[in-house]
């Protein structure tokens, strides 16, 4: 039996495997973005992970700018994740809220044609962002004022507790993939003269006081924290990445936290700044618990397990299909196909995001 079935103890929570399903932001909460009933079936079909991290669900207003994906900032989005919690805590499963803000990753359209915030004044270079009037070139991006970022950090501190009054057993914060807290770690995305940017220790800034915003409304031991330092999505990649991603691993190990989620693997690109990054020398400077992530396979999660590289691996893709993965797992079972990509992170109702059979529903 693979030592990523066995159970494993997350400091104070007991988990049946050490297998957690990865963000996916899969855009099915409706205009409102308020957690629903069909988001409630998605996610309890998958509540024998040891551990789900939910889709990057947005801190505030100023956040958005994914179509239909979910928020945790009104008394109505906060009791749609009641209700799923609820439920699949009812079927075993346990299940962080990932915090989100996407920063220059936005676009006008999600804020009544006022523009996108960001450390700074800087563009993604790429080929467009859809918004709910339909794909549109990437804008520039005003940078926020020192008084808004507190007021932003202030934002990720009252997420927290209304994630913590919808029954999560943790948080994540997304510090990855291009999105706000990453655009203040990386030099390619913060040039701010304040107290916010310049130095490595001033770019991780923003990172540290938010964590410790958040850890006043949980306990530390609840809190994880995403970083991909070989990414290139979004349009990111530093020179210095390695100095910079180190340094906030360090920091992150004084909080003593739940765990830190390093999207190590390349399957979504690398930026080629220099040679990728590794778990080993994440481990070497933070000494909780680590979590790999992008482009594992069973024979690859197992292998990072047994060297001691990770200790719980993160698998997404493979989720979409399987919402019986580990048993798949187990029983050795073959995985069934993705979905059309028309499906993946699109409004479209149940088609490619409720409709997979377990297994053994599919072979009876």
């Amino acid at each position: 039996m693979p030592r990523l079935l066995d159970s494993y103890r997350l400091h104070d929570l007991e988990l049946s495997n050490r297998v957690v399903m990865a963000p996916l932001t899969r855009a099915r909460s409706g205009p409102d973005r308020i957690p629903n009933d069909l988001m409630r079936e998605y996610y309890v079909q998958r509540a024998s992970a040891g551990l789900i991290v939910s889709e990057a669900t947005t801190i505030s207003p100023q956040a958005n700018g994914w179509v239909e994906s979910p928020g945790i900032y009104t008394d109505a989005m906060e009791a749609g994740w009641r209700r799923i919690t609820e439920s699949l805590h009812a079927a075993g499963g346990k299940i962080f809220l990932q915090l989100w803000h996407m920063g220059r990753a936005s676009h006008s359209d999600y804020h009544g044609g006022q523009p996108a915030v960001a450390p700074s004044a800087i563009a993604i270079n790429g080929d467009g962002i859809y918004t709910p009037q339909g794909k549109k070139p990437y804008e520039t991006p005003r940078a926020l004022s020192t008084d808004e970022v507190k007021e932003t950090i202030e934002d990720y501190r009252l997420a927290a507790r209304r994630a913590r009054a919808a029954g999560f057993d943790g948080v994540e914060v997304h510090a990855a993939n291009g999105y706000l807290i990453d655009q203040f770690l990386q030099a390619r995305t913060n040039e701010r003269t304040d107290a916010y940017g310049g130095s490595l220790e001033n770019r991780c800034r923003f990172l540290d006081e938010v964590v410790s915003a958040v850890a006043a409304e949980w306990p530390a031991h609840r809190v994880g924290v995403r970083l991909s330092p070989n990414g290139v999505f979004n349009d990111m990649g530093s020179p210095d990445y390695r100095e910079q991603f180190l340094r906030a691993a360090a920091l992150l190990d004084r909080h003593r936290l739940s765990y830190l989620h390093v999207v190590d693997g390349l399957a979504f690109g690398f930026h080629e700044k220099g040679t990728p990054m590794t778990l080993g020398e994440f481990r070497a400077v933070f000494k909780g618990p680590l979590v790999a992530a992008c482009g594992y396979t069973l024979e690859a999660a197992e292998a990072a397990i047994d060297s001691g590289a990770a200790d719980l691996v993160a698998f997404g893709r493979p989720y979409m299909a399987n919402p019986d993965l580990v048993e798949r797992f187990r029983h050795g079972w073959p995985l069934a196909d993705l979905p059309d990509m028309a499906y993946w992170w699109t409004p479209a109702g149940a088609r490619g995001y409720t409709d997979f059979p377990h297994h053994a529903a599919a072979d009876s």
